[in-house]
């Protein structure tokens, strides 16, 4: 939680409040002990903090990401911070449902392999799964179903993501279909799902965070991995430190982190956050605000295209005399970006330009363009990426949905040229 990974602030497990470690801490940041610590609940950020015109402070994180909640812990990348190519730990977005494990040990974590269509269930250490399996490095974006909800109206539920949750990291590890053909893959096989070790909000024992999965044949792609490096380092505790799945171009949410155990199944999996309106849509259209029967929801699965500005920062004031150098990336939960354009008024008209081919399938691809603007004043740049398939970002957001899942419209910055 934002406390312990803030002030190293550990609390009684059961009442959940008081403190057992980090008093010091926090006091010293406060200039006072706080009155009554024994009664301060878990996960309280003090109103003072919370106040506080600095940035808030999240352990092996840039502090420029913006925190959406504390409890748990999110945070997103803003656009400017994202221009690399291959995404810095430090700049990846934080997506959590619970509270990370305690101190977890990659030396002693072990990962279980189970379930109705598994023949040989079998539990694995990490250096079992290093020395038993190939191990892979792939680049693929990671990417919350809900990036860009704050932008539906009405408002949709969950946290308010902008632009930056999403970044693309080399990951390592071992392809899942390995260990899952090794383990025992049935003909009966419909799906896997995962189960992490993160803790409820509400401290109940044994109530699962969240447990999603996705259809057996996208955990036998080859990109489909078991990762436990990030960009050649351990993952951070806040990325799914010691062990977690990565699926690119499927929302974050199937990438479970944590990770200790997958079950092979033979029916859609039906974990926590599989249901209702969690990452899902409804099946067809429907109007902003109509409610929607379970039923006629749909599992989300690929991601759309979509692209980013990173340079410049939005409300930039760049000389007259001078071209501007407009960059970022563009990517697809399928096959790859095709076609990439710009525009500088206000998508009347569009200018194509050259694209990177990706380093790998799910990778997103690189553009940059020089600019030279007609007159003095205020522009807004426009992106819009098309995929191979001929699917190209919208220039508004697209159909309302309950979660706000899914917006792939234009990204757009505003720049001031004189």
């Amino acid at each position: 939680m934002a406390d312990d990974l803030v002030f190293g602030r550990r609390c009684h497990p059961l009442s959940r409040r008081g403190f057992l470690t980090g008093l010091a801490k926090m006091s010293a940041v406060l200039g006072a002990t706080p009155v009554f610590a024994d009664l301060m609940p878990a996960g309280l950020i003090p109103a003072t903090l919370v106040n506080e015109t600095k940035p808030f402070r999240i352990e092996g994180k840039d502090p420029g990401l913006i925190v959406l909640n504390d409890r748990p812990l999110n945070a997103e990348t803003p656009p400017h911070l994202l221009d690399d190519d291959v995404t810095p730990a430090k700049r990846l977005f934080v997506r959590n449902n619970g509270h990370p494990p305690v101190d977890p040990d990659r030396r002693t974590w072990k990962l279980r392999i189970e379930g109705e269509a598994c023949t040989n269930p079998q539990s694995f250490t990490l250096g079992q799964l290093a020395r038993k399996f190939e191990t892979v490095t792939y680049q693929l974006v990671l990417e919350c179903g809900g990036n860009g909800r704050a932008e539906f109206h009405p408002p949709a539920s969950g946290n308010q993501w902008t632009l930056g949750a999403v970044g693309c990291p080399r990951w390592t590890g071992v392809r899942l279909a390995d260990v899952l053909k090794a383990c025992g893959v049935s003909e009966k096989a419909v799906y896997v799902g995962y189960y992490g070790a993160d803790t409820h909000l509400s401290g109940k024992p044994g109530k699962d965070t969240i447990s999603r999965g996705v259809p057996i044949a996208k955990a036998m792609r080859p990109e489909s991995l078991i990762a436990w490096s990030l960009n050649g380092e351990d993952l951070p505790l806040h990325n799914g430190y010691p062990l977690r799945l990565v699926f690119g171009g499927w929302p974050g949410s199937t990438s479970g982190k944590w990770l200790k155990k997958i079950v092979i199944r033979d029916r859609v999996h039906d974990g926590a956050k599989m249901g209702g309106t969690a990452y899902r849509l409804p099946c067809h259209p429907i109007a902003p605000g109509e409610t929607v029967p379970e039923s006629d929801m749909c599992i989300i699965e690929e991601m759309p295209v979509k692209s980013l500005i990173t340079a410049p920062r939005t409300a930039t004031l760049h000389p007259f005399d001078k071209p501007l150098t407009v960059r970022g990336h563009a990517w697809t939960g399928s096959g790859k970006v095709d076609r990439m354009a710009i525009s500088i008024d206000f998508g009347q008209t569009w200018r194509q330009i050259r694209i990177s081919e990706p380093v790998n399938r799910h990778a997103w691809q690189h553009w940059e363009v020089q600019l030279q603007f007609p007159q003095r004043g205020y522009y807004e740049i426009w992106a819009r990426a098309t995929d191979d398939a001929g699917h190209a970002q919208p220039m508004v957001v697209p159909g309302w949905n309950p979660k706000g899942y899914l917006n792939n419209a234009c990204h757009r910055i505003g720049v001031r040229i004189g």
